[in-house]
Parts: structure tokens; C-alpha cells; sequence
């Protein structure tokens, strides 16, 4: 394995995160956003350790030696957003796992220390950092294997 990412919970208990696909809202997007914590989602998969393209770095375990051998987080391009989603990317491109687990909980809030993208600035920024992965992942952002391709890329409501 070369990632492992946890289940994270909103501050009300409702889910924030249970591992991301790839593609879906434009980029990447969260699943079972907002499930409650008993839920077991959409074919129990938020109650089940699954390997998928990519876990969010708010809770993420990797090799430092692999993280190092990739080059760790791109700063550079993706300074904010996605960088846990390219560095996921890449560690599978390498031949490596990404697994996400629901046995390792946590609370997180999210965007607390840096809070939302609301000047024009941090939304060119945000637009800049889509715009990256979109060209440098195009592939990988139209078929995610760990998603079931007959649901909706644009709203992922099953998620």
C-alpha cells in the first residue's frame, strides 16, 4: 500500500469523507458527503475498506520514502486544492495502492485554518489549480475504476 485514508466526520457527526472519486464534480469529490455516521452508503462502501484513486491528505498515511521519490505535494501547481488528489495519482501511477479505511475515524474541519476561497484572488487561484489537474490528469479524470461509471460525473448524488 502506498496511501491509507481515513473516514473523517463533520463537527454535527455527519460524514465529510470516505475516500474521493475521481472525476466527478469536475475534479474530484468527496463520498458519502453528508451520510450520517451509521449509514452504510451506497453498497455499504462507507462502512467498508476499499481501494480507490484517491483519499483526501486532511487524514492521509503514506511512506515517507515514497512520498519523497514522488516529489511529495506539488506546491507549485496545486498550492491549496487537489494536491492530495494528483500525489494519490501519482503514487497508483507508480504502481502503489490507495486505500481508504472506515477503521480509522476522525473529526475534521474542514477549511478551518484556511478558510473558503471568497476573493477574487483565492477563486483565480481555485480556477488555476482545476485547470492543472484537468490538463494533466484529463485521462484519469474521465474513468475512475473505483466509480461506477453508469452514475452522474456531473452531481454524484450516490456518492
Amino acid at each position: 500500500m502506498g496511501v491509507v485514508g481515513a473516514k473523517l466526520y463533520y463537527g454535527n457527526g455527519l460524514i465529510q469523507h470516505a475516500g474521493d472519486a475521481v472525476g466527478p464534480g469536475g475534479c474530484a469529490d468527496h463520498f458519502h458527503n453528508g451520510l450520517s455516521a451509521n449509514d452504510p452508503g451506497y453498497q455499504r462502501r462507507a462502512v467498508s475498506a476499499q481501494e480507490l484513486s484517491a483519499v483526501t491528505a486532511a487524514c492521509l498515511l503514506t511512506h515517507k520514502e515514497l512520498y519523497l521519490a514522488l516529489g511529495g505535494l506539488d506546491e507549485t501547481n496545486l498550492p491549496i486544492a487537489f494536491n492530495d488528489v494528483d500525489y494519490c495519482l501519482r503514487v497508483r501511477d507508480a504502481g502503489w495502492r490507495v486505500i481508504w479505511t472506515p477503521f480509522a475515524e476522525l473529526y475534521h474541519h474542514e477549511s478551518i485554518s484556511r478558510g473558503k476561497d471568497v476573493s477574487k484572488q483565492q477563486q483565480i487561484r481555485a480556477k488555476s489549480e482545476l485547470r492543472y489537474m484537468k490538463k494533466r490528469w484529463a485521462c484519469a479524470l474521465k474513468h475512475d475504476p473505483a466509480y461506477n461509471q453508469n452514475l452522474s460525473y456531473e452531481r454524484p448524488d450516490s456518492l
